[in-house]
């Protein structure tokens, strides 16, 4: 039955730390954890609708949209592999629950049998329950892989799609920095000719003065 344990304990990785305590206890009301699950589910729902709404009040529409699908997808995924757990869990206590009572009624039925096929029955339990833990430990293994490869894929999308957003910035406020750097160019060419002009007025020549007016003739004089 050890064993068994083990393979429970194995399944409960997606189940939260509470809701794991418990199942191991074998406690768990799983009607319970199914109710909170399909509401966790309606809430993603909810939240998905109202972020795709504000979505296409936004510029980059697209992007908007592929980060809050991409939310929905990774939190249902979550909800998911918790769904599965809970269902492994239950299997393999009924699978325990069915061995014990095969045991029981086998002893039941061979009261006479020696010691050593009680140790050949119980090494045959002990083998039943390995492969069951071996079972639970791969198949968590392997969910523990793809969730790996999930994040690294989503991770390389996130960057991605980082990098087209800035590209698509670049491009779009790529006419207005033309703008700007012509405008800046033809601010320096005026004032570059402004200071031309002056400096060429500061060399110029004065000019000679002008000759004093010639004295008045006699005959100009007044008569007296």
């Amino acid at each position: 039955m050890k064993n068994i344990v083990f393979a429970v304990l194995m399944s409960l990785g997606s189940l939260p730390l509470w809701a794991q305590s418990n199942a191991a206890a074998g406690s768990t009301d799983f009607e319970a954890e199914r109710s909170r699950l399909a509401a966790e589910r309606a809430a993603i729902e909810t939240r998905f609708e109202k972020e795709r709404a504000a979505c296409y009040q936004k510029f980059a529409v697209e992007d908007c949209l592929r980060d809050s699908r991409r939310r929905r997808r990774t939190e249902t995924d979550h909800i998911k592999r918790q769904e599965t757990a809970i269902n492994d869990i239950e299997r393999q206590r009924r699978g325990a629950a069915e061995l014990e009572k095969l045991d029981q009624k086998a002893a039941t039925r061979r009261p006479q049998d020696t010691p050593e096929k009680q140790d050949e029955s119980r090494q045959a339990q002990k083998d039943r329950e390995q492969r069951a833990a071996d079972h639970a430990a791969s198949r968590a293994a392997t969910a523990a892989e793809a969730d790996e490869r999930r994040r690294q894929l989503e991770a390389k999308q996130r960057a991605n799609a980082e990098d087209q957003a800035k590209a698509a910035q670049r491009r779009a406020e790529a006419p207005a920095e033309v703008e700007r750097f012509e405008s800046k160019q033809q601010k320096a060419a005026e004032r570059r000719a402004s200071r031309e002009r002056q400096n060429a007025d500061r060399s110029k020549p004065r000019g000679a003065p002008l000759p004093p007016p010639p004295p008045a003739s006699p005959a100009s004089s007044p008569s007296r």
